[in-house]
């Protein structure tokens, strides 16, 4: 386990996943906050917005070039899809042997940046300095669909809702609580970006159907897998049981999950199998909390991984209030 101290600053503080990295860098025994960058809070206390932060750092209004010039060890970027590129290329010219977790979908194509879904992919980190974390739903979506993927006759179709977090702060009719109020809105219902991404990622086609409902974090995806051969329910719940022992993050459970009892849970529960009649057609249901183990737990195991400590270091073990 490293014992040294990195220095870590975040970028795009502000939205909802910056709030949960403030939370798990503050609890890290070997991480220190260097700078949190949010245009919109520039000059106020972190303090006063974060619960678990006790230091005196305040907001900075930071561009690529004060990133870079930073020198943190770790620069996280919470960004929106499309804004990272430049603080990459600033902090490559100042000190290219940053750490640089990306949260947006900037990176996830491309084979010079290491794809951190930890569960599946550690196998492959060999010392990259550069990580593309996975988005929320392909995350749920590829963990609950990778123990199949050898057994599968054609691609799964996934029936995906989310939480009105998962759209950002900036207002939209897909983060409206009037809109959303009673109501369940469906959205890029085909070539989705994380469909793209769990179809490359897998190697094989993916259809994946996202909708948008009032409540504010979680995701639930229930999934259609039509299988080569038939099995048993036993049979394919040993099958997940025995793929994701020792696993802290993944949890096998009996019974379908409630998106309502994942919220403030750093882990993704599968479960609710079902097998139908003959054998060949299974349906899985997935539920992650889109800002935990769908970006901010996930950046943080990334980080740990690369680092050399433990991969949970500072991610709580239960289910935490969100406020805590």
């Amino acid at each position: 386990m490293s014992k040294q101290t990195f220095t870590l600053g975040i970028v795009g503080a502000r939205g909802h996943t910056g709030a949960e990295l403030i939370r798990l860098v503050s609890a890290h025994p070997g991480l220190e906050l260097a700078f949190v960058s949010s245009r919109e809070l520039d000059g106020q206390r972190v303090a006063d917005h974060s619960h678990a932060y006790r230091g005196q750092l305040r907001y900075e209004s930071l561009d690529a070039a004060a990133v870079a010039a930073k020198g943190a060890d770790v620069v996280i970027l919470a960004l929106p899809n499309g804004k990272a590129g430049g603080f990459v290329e600033a902090i490559d010219a100042v000190r290219p042997d940053t750490l640089i977790v990306d949260l947006s979908a900037d990176y996830r194509f491309d084979p010079a940046w290491y794809y951190g879904l930890p569960e599946i992919t550690r196998g492959d980190y060999a010392g990259q300095r550069r990580i593309a974390n996975p988005g929320c739903y392909a995350t749920a979506m590829q963990l609950a669909i990778w123990p199949m993927l050898e057994e599968l006759a054609g691609p799964p179709q996934c029936f995906g809702v989310s939480g009105y977090s998962g759209a950002g702060t900036t207002p939209s009719d897909r983060n409206n609580p009037e809109l959303l109020r009673d109501n369940l809105m469906p959205y890029s219902l085909v070539d989705h970006l994380h469909e793209r991404e769990v179809s490359a990622r897998l190697g094989v086609p993916v259809e994946f159907m996202p909708h948008v409902a009032s409540h504010f974090r979680g995701i639930t995806v229930t999934i259609n897998l039509w299988l080569t051969e038939p099995r048993t329910l036993d049979w394919v719940r040993a099958r997940y049981t025995q793929r994701y022992a020792g696993e802290g993050l993944v949890d096998v459970v009996e019974q379908a999950p409630w998106v309502s009892h994942i919220a403030g849970r750093h882990d993704v529960q599968i479960g609710g199998f079902t097998v139908a009649p003959g054998g060949k057609r299974l349906v899985v249901v997935a539920t992650e909390d889109n800002l935990l183990k769908g970006a901010a737990t996930q950046a943080i195991q990334n980080v740990n991984i690369a680092l050399g400590f433990p991969e949970l270091t500072s991610v709580p073990a239960s289910k935490e209030n969100a406020d805590g």
